[in-house]
């Protein structure tokens, strides 16, 4: 029998009678398999006259450890760090530090305030200052965590119950840890429920370091896809706790959430990339509105189709509308039609990382496990860098297209489009032209060039069909004829 890895056992027995461990989860924190949900983080930390220089270090250190265990960044979780006495003091915003380097680095240079200990004027700055948006906090959502984590030694000299309410009513949930001779009551009022989960206790700073195990827990998420734990049929996608399903370029995800069809007229979600930059010139531009609208000509919008969104970029980026905004083609091309012209440069990468971070995103209108398709229009030599985000998009699954007109560098439109290139990228020298690009990009998720054996499963379908109804003729004839040997016999 293989022996038990040490780590599971460690994690098996975690730290004291408040732990409540979930076995997949230590599972998945043994074998590597865990990531952080996204969070918005602060710790909250008592600094006051009572805690000495050598343990406010250990409490650095406990903060430092927790960190290390996270998934720091900005679409992930963001850390902040509040230290108070008889003051507030916000050491780190939720916006300060995008790694996890930084942030230990800024953890490591916070000094003690050595005065009192007003815990309730703490709680209400992380409410007001910490958590908000100014500070890096992101909007209210079901898919990020707004967390605080409170140290403390001492009884608080204000009252803390109704603000800690108040936090918690505002969605932040309060993990209380006590340290020596703190008053166990005041952790009660500041936690969260259940409270066997959210309150902890430690004899002294000396031992705070074993709580760092419960916390990496705690932010900890199994990844179902590492561990197998799915039944998608071609590409898992991990989200926190749980997973969607997806489809290799080409195939389309079915109704039932985890097979793929390559022979499916299903939904898509499409965003056109469209280089509004100066040698474009104004009457160019309604050219490319045109052309636009010939396409959505071509799909089937709707509510449950194809859905479209438009951006438009030069030397900035531009949403001009997310997708699902319109859901039908007279308001979508009426809306193309007043795309105002923004001139100036041509940043393809920073709009192909806009596309990346934001058209493809739940929260701008994509649908998960739909298939999405970019198209980017350009006339003219990208003035940054495009390769890691034109990799990473097909890397994600998008099929990209790439129309290039005048001045527009065929290497890049190669670079840009998905394979094979040569029916995703589109090149001509005349603006006038397009029409005939517009005809010839065809957005079909079902390929032609991939065996579709939707018609021949029909059709053995039909012969099947009909050579069970031959042989039920044979048996009624057969039955008919035993009944008459058997009329016979008797």
């Amino acid at each position: 029998m293989t022996p038990t890895p040490p780590l599971f056992l460690l994690l098996l027995g975690l730290i004291g009678a408040h732990a409540s461990i979930d076995v997949r989860t230590a599972a998945a924190m043994a074998a590597g398999l865990c990531k952080t949900r996204p969070t918005d983080l602060v710790f909250i930390v008592d600094s006051s006259r009572s805690v000495r220089p050598s343990e406010f270090e250990q409490v650095k250190v406990f903060l430092a450890k927790v960190i290390e265990g996270l998934d720091v960044g900005p679409n992930a979780t963001r850390v902040g760090v509040v230290n108070y006495a008889s003051r507030v003091k916000n050491e780190v915003s939720l916006k300060t530090h995008r790694t996890k380097a930084g942030l230990i680095k800024a953890v490591t240079k916070i000094e003690p305030l050595s005065t009192g200990t007003m815990t309730g004027l703490a709680i209400q700055f992380a409410l007001n200052v910490a958590f908000s948006e100014g500070e890096g906090a992101r909007v209210k959502s079901p898919d990020i965590s707004k967390v605080a984590i409170i140290v403390t030694d001492g009884r608080p000299q204000d009252n803390v119950k109704d603000i800690a309410l108040r936090a918690r009513d505002a969605g932040i949930e309060i993990f209380a840890i006590g340290v020596g001779r703190v008053d166990m009551s005041t952790l009660k009022q500041m936690a969260s429920d259940p409270l066997d989960d959210h309150v902890d206790y430690v004899e002294s700073y000396s031992v705070i370091e074993k709580l760092t195990k419960k916390f990496q827990e705690a932010f900890c998420v199994s990844d179902l896809c590492a561990t197998g734990d799915h039944d998608c049929e071609q590409v898992c996608i991990s989200s926190p706790g749980s997973f969607k399903c997806a489809c290799k370029d080409g195939f389309t995800l079915m109704d039932d959430g985890r097979s793929c069809s390559a022979c499916s007229n299903a939904a898509t979600d499409v965003v056109f990339l469209i280089d509004g930059s100066k040698s474009v010139r104004p009457e160019n531009f309604e050219l490319v509105k045109k052309w636009i609208n010939q396409i959505i000509d071509k799909l089937d919008v709707s509510d449950s189709k194809a859905h479209v969104g438009l951006v438009q970029y030069s030397s900035s980026v531009k949403q001009e509308f997310p997708l699902g905004r319109y859901n039908n083609k007279k308001d979508l091309k009426d809306a193309v039609k007043k795309m105002a012209y923004m001139e100036r440069g041509t940043m393809t990468g920073q709009a192909l990382r806009y596309l990346l971070d934001n058209s493809f995103n739940p929260g701008h209108g994509a649908r998960p496990g739909v298939a999405k398709v970019g198209i980017v229009f350009t006339d003219g030599r990208s003035q940054d860098y495009i390769g890691d985000a034109a990799k990473k998009a097909k890397e994600n699954g998008f099929k990209m297209y790439a129309v290039g007109v005048g001045n527009a560098v065929e290497d890049e439109l190669k670079e840009i489009a998905s394979e094979p290139t040569a029916d995703h990228y589109f090149y001509t020298a005349d603006f006038k032209a397009m029409t005939q690009i517009a005809k010839k990009l065809q957005i079909n998720i079902c390929q032609d060039e991939d065996p579709c054996e939707c018609d021949s499963l029909v059709k053995f379908q039909k012969k099947v069909e009909d050579a069970l109804q031959a042989l039920t003729k044979k048996l009624e004839s057969m039955s008919k004829r035993i009944a008459l040997l058997e009329n016979k016999i008797v």
